[in-house]
């Protein structure tokens, strides 16, 4: 078998072959969204993501007689450590072709870089935090993932549990493919919405950015008890609004609120990964005239983020967001909608979905090793 290097990322050159692998490895699988190009060049840059306000990162190719089979990304997250000051380091961006000895060694160097600056857990992936696309896909292969989310095949598994990685927690995605919301919902909806004094509101796009340190706030203390939850600073969110504002449809945006206090957000927005499919070479021109083209005829959702207050919690707020969402997407032509991603461990707001009509079909998961 020809030598293989692992080279880590230094130069422009090396970064570029680190973004194009995996236009290469999916070229087939039509389950796989490729991204923008330029999107994951920005992701990567230092000066462009306020990601790296707070973190470090580290690039690795894995090259077997000079051609790139395999890459990985190391991870300093200083927020993390700031917050759960458990010494872990991360690592995401993994692809890799079914070669053992090259994904060994693309986690050992994760793993190595990691270690130096005292880490004592290495865990992921995570591409390039837990507010990004995280976890392995591990079962729902079948259909293709929604945007944001993270598509692989089958083997990957096989490949970091090859290198001694074991499970650390699974992230599940829920589907609710039903025209028809539950009767029993719809019902208790309206009783509750008027017992429980709650209104609810949609997005004011003329008021944005005070909309947005709205949804901060909320998501900030909403998903604060989390496993491995990092809150996002006003960069982090200001830049994650950037990137969805041009998809946003204001009435899937929608607040609960109780006499004049904000206690719960819901947001849904279009799988714009149907429309990314159309453009394989993720190169931004002329491919983004396809996705733009694409992008008129969506019919699916994924709701991204739903949740309340914790002394709202069990009330049923979480039932009058989502009927808000169900309606109005109907209303709009959604058919088909993937809430996601949901901890395991999170009982509360798993049986909830079930109780809205969704069904549990991919499981994610990620991994860790002591080092």
């Amino acid at each position: 078998m020809p030598t293989l290097e692992i080279r880590r990322v230094t130069k422009r050159q090396d970064l570029e072959r680190f973004i194009a692998l995996p236009y290469t490895t999916y070229r087939r699988n039509p389950s796989w969204t490729p991204p923008l190009r330029r999107d994951v060049r920005e992701m990567l840059d230092p000066d462009r993501n306020p990601f790296f306000e707070h973190a470090s990162l580290a690039c690795f190719l894995a090259l077997r007689d000079g051609k790139v089979v395999g890459r990985v990304a190391a991870i300093d997250n200083g927020r993390h450590e700031e917050l759960h000051r458990d010494q872990v380091g991360f690592f995401g961006f993994f692809e890799c072709v079914d070669d053992a000895e090259a994904a060994r060694s693309l986690v050992e160097a994760a793993a190595d870089w990691a270690r130096a600056r005292g880490k004592r857990t290495l865990r992921g992936p995570v591409s390039p935090s837990m507010n990004d696309e995280a976890g392995l896909l591990v079962e729902g292969f079948e259909t293709p993932a929604v945007i944001m989310m993270p598509h692989n095949p089958p083997f990957y598994a096989r490949l970091l549990e090859g290198c001694e990685l074991n499970k650390a927690m699974d992230l599940i995605a829920y589907q609710s493919t039903s025209p028809v919301l539950p009767e029993r919902l719809a019902r208790g909806v309206a009783r509750m919405t008027g017992h429980l004094g709650i209104t609810l509101r949609t997005l004011d796009v003329r008021r944005f950015d005070a909309e947005l340190a709205v949804v901060q706030r909320l998501y900030n203390a909403a998903w604060e008890d989390n496993w491995g939850f990092v809150p996002m600073t006003d960069r982090e969110m200001t830049y994650l609004a950037k990137q969805l504002r041009p998809i946003l449809v204001p009435e899937l945006a929608v607040f609960a609120e109780h006499q004049g206090e904000t206690v719960g957000f819901g947001l849904a927005i279009p799988d714009m990964a149907v429309a990314l499919r159309a453009n394989p070479s993720g190169r931004f021109f002329p491919g983004i005239l396809r996705v733009l083209l694409s992008a008129r005829r969506l019919t699916r959702l994924r709701i991204l983020a739903l949740g309340t207050l914790p002394n709202w919690r069990l009330k049923g707020v979480d039932a009058i967001l989502y009927h808000h969402i169900w309606r109005e997407g109907r209303e709009r032509g959604f058919d088909w909608g993937e809430a996601s991603w949901i901890l395991e461990t999170n009982a509360l707001m798993r049986n909830a979905l079930e109780r809205m009509g969704f069904s549990p079909y991919k499981t994610y998961r990620l991994y860790e090793k002591a080092l």
